[in-house]
């Protein structure tokens, strides 16, 4: 018998999973709710993917971090600003003690020695190309945690990757030397020297990397993803990403001062090391962060199994069915269409499905989509002399192609005969059955077909 087998432990998962929320008070729905969404990022570190993609991340980050830096470098001596990039630099290897300020000098020593016009244009290309590779590693990484498949267009990758290279460090290191400005200046220090005004300048002072890194880790999880992220979502997993971060950092540096063998044992690697062991934990907690704010904007992901939900046969069959219902119902009453979310919400089905069985009624030419921002769906065709059963047909034959159909596969007449009288059956149960008729259900009910 295996552990997933045992009686209490197959009782403690009924407990967690097959509890109703709505059953319990409030408190304990919440509670439950916490737990699952504790369970569910576990086993998202569990099952390898956060650490494949962190490592994989920290590898990019070795070959770019040296163009990324002179690519931001070279922009922020036009405006002054470029003597802030070491401190930063700095602050962000604070953890490994002395051993970071050497890194630090190395690398910056790397970016002043590079001499981008010796390099030639193919040289230069390549250089960018490094640049942009990191940022595009993270978005496929962000897409693979929001579950999308389809990336950003070409045009605009381009205008993200480079606001994000270039205007991106203006802003910040222009706001960081205004900051360090306004401060330094003799009124202001006046100001600060009268109480409660200074106490409440140095305790805003000592949770400010606190709070710049969850401003940080906030807009990465708004601006990075192929997808609208709503605010508190992605400032919920700011603020676990940068707490995390912030004490993950306190306590490596806690491991580096006692790791002293390290040194013994590695030499002069010891700094590289323990350099890559810093960029996967700050990784790993970038992209756990991340998870956190996808399962609050997507609660209906949280599921007892692993990996990513599919609908069977029968359920992408019944949930076309349902879309079309609703979609019928508002087109008729001439009220607002629907939206993805909207309709992810409504029915609490994952955002991946939902977004699948209303590509094929596109390509079907049942629905339109229009080009709003979030686009809205609309019906293609007169509702009234769409048949139920031309619906059930798109819906069954989505992903067929001319290599792999049903055409393509041969099959004894028996089992030919027995195809065709299940077709008929279908056919002549729903014959005089319109999607339009779906917009006016005399009752509503439930899944498992008891009234509402």
């Amino acid at each position: 018998m295996t552990w997933e087998q045992l009686p209490f432990v197959q009782g403690i998962e009924r407990a967690i999973w097959a509890t109703p929320l709505e059953s319990l008070p409030a408190w304990r729905a919440s509670l439950l709710r916490f737990t699952r969404l504790l369970l569910a990022l576990a086993r998202d570190l569990v099952s390898g993917q956060l650490t494949l993609r962190a490592m994989s991340l920290v590898y990019t980050t070795l070959l770019s971090i040296v163009p990324l830096l002179a690519l931001s470098l070279s922009v922020l001596k036009a405006f002054g600003v470029h003597n802030q990039v070491q401190p930063v630099l700095r602050n962000f290897l604070a953890p490994l003690g002395g051993q970071g300020e050497e890194v630090t000098e190395h690398i910056i020593q790397f970016v002043e020695r590079m001499n981008v016009g010796v390099l030639g244009s193919v040289g230069f290309a390549l250089l960018l190309y490094t640049a942009v590779s990191l940022v595009q590693k993270i978005e496929e990484s962000f897409n693979f945690i929001w579950h999308i498949a389809e990336p950003r267009s070409m045009g605009e990758r381009f205008s993200r990757y480079l606001s994000v290279l270039l205007v991106g460090p203006i802003l910040v290191f222009s706001a960081l030397g205004m900051t360090a400005a306004v401060t330094s200046m003799d009124r202001v220090q006046v100001l600060l020297a009268v109480e409660p005004l200074g106490w409440l300048v140095y305790s805003i002072g000592q949770l400010m990397p606190y709070l710049l890194v969850i401003a940080a880790f906030t807009f990465i999880y708004i601006f990075v993803p192929n997808t609208r992220v709503r605010f508190w979502p992605a400032l919920t997993g700011g603020i676990v990403g940068g707490l995390l971060w912030q004490t993950g950092g306190w306590a490596f540096a806690m491991f580096v001062a006692a790791s002293a063998r390290y040194s013994a044992i590695y030499s002069s690697f010891a700094i590289l090391v323990l350099f890559m062991i810093w960029l996967y934990l700050s990784w790993l907690i970038l992209l756990f962060g991340a998870g956190v704010a996808f399962y609050r904007q997507h609660p209906e992901y949280i599921l007892p199994q692993s990996g990513e939900p599919r609908l069977s046969n029968r359920m992408r069959e019944r949930l076309a069915l349902v879309v079309m219902s609703l979609i019928a119902q508002h087109h008729r009453d001439g009220r607002a269409a629907w939206t993805l979310p909207q309709l992810t919400q409504r029915l609490g089905v994952p955002t991946h499905a939902m977004r699948a069985v209303l590509a094929t009624l596109r390509q079907s030419d049942i629905l339109a989509q229009t080009g709003d921002d979030p686009p809205t769906y609309l019906p293609a065709r007169d509702l009234t002399r769409l048949p139920v059963r031309s619906l059930l047909e798109a819906v069954r034959s989505a992903g067929e192609d001319r290599y792999l159909n049903p055409a393509s596969l041969p099959v004894p007449l028996a089992v030919e005969q027995a195809l065709q009288r299940i077709e008929q059956g279908v056919g002549a149960s729903l014959e005089d059955l319109s999607v339009a008729t779906l917009a006016d259900p005399p009752h509503a009910v439930s899944g498992d077909g008891a009234e509402l």
